[in-house]
């Protein structure tokens, strides 16, 4: 499986910026996918989270009202609309496919596969 996240760049502070992932190699089928943002030094951090059929949606809580993941099954896309963005949104972001039984949609380890990330800057 390869996921390809692309739509990162360079945004002012309160733009707008849509991530997309695109998996080739097999579909999402029912697994969980999710986006994740890491910058330098730190840890991997959990942004947001969408279940196979798409019913449920999960936000980090400095992202809720700011961020939408989507997904669209039939294309094996997924999305994250990111709105009002602040300069601590700038990160690398990943795209994920999660394990077919998640015991959690927020922690890194129960992904399998990622995607190369695409970088997103946020200038004040």
């Amino acid at each position: 499986v390869q996921l390809q996240a692309y739509g990162g760049g360079l945004v002012q502070a309160g733009g707008s910026l849509r991530l997309s992932c695109a998996a080739s190699g097999r579909t999402f089928g029912r697994t969980a996918t999710g986006w994740f943002r890491q910058t330098p030094g730190k840890e991997r951090e959990f942004v947001a989270a969408i279940s196979w059929n798409e019913i449920s949606t999960y936000y980090t809580d400095s992202v809720k009202g700011r961020f939408t993941i989507s997904r669209n099954n039939a294309k094996n896309t997924m999305y994250l609309q990111m709105n009002s963005l602040k300069p601590e949104d700038t990160a690398v972001y990943y795209c994920a496919l999660g394990k077919y039984y998640l015991s959690s949609y927020t922690e890194p380890r129960e992904y399998d596969y990622w995607g190369q990330g695409t970088q997103v800057t946020v200038s004040s």
